[in-house]
């Protein structure tokens, strides 16, 4: 399963984009989604998290109440609402498989999509 994450860009403080994350392939119920950001000089930051069965659905603290994830199975998509964005959420921002129930993630990463917050 290949996953492609899209839905980044410009947006100003209190912005509410959502971000896509679409597998292409077969995925499974016992498989989930993450959703990670990297800022610029931090290291990379767990979100948030969805099994395509909607089941075990968890949230950061660092975003709960702003962020929310949902999947809609027949589109092999994850999304990631993110509500009243601040310049400190700028980042890359990437979703990977996670391997239930350990929780690993995959080791390929791709490319991620930025999302800059202007002040």
């Amino acid at each position: 399963v290949q996953l492609q994450a899209s839905g980044g860009g410009l947006v100003q403080t209190g912005g509410s984009p959502r971000l896509s994350c679409v597998a292409s392939g077969r995925t499974s119920n016992n498989g989930a989604i993450g959703w990670f950001r990297q800022a610029p000089g931090k290291e990379r930051e767990f979100l948030s998290r969805i099994r395509w069965n909607g089941a075990n659905t968890y949230v950061a603290d660092a975003v709960k109440g702003r962020f929310t994830i949902s999947r809609v199975n027949a589109k092999n998509t994850v999304y990631l609402q993110m509500n009243s964005l601040k310049p400190e959420d700028t980042a890359v921002y990437y979703c990977n498989k996670l391997f239930f129930p350990t929780w690993t993630t995959d080791d390929y990463w791709g490319q991620g999509t930025l999302v800059t917050v202007s002040s």
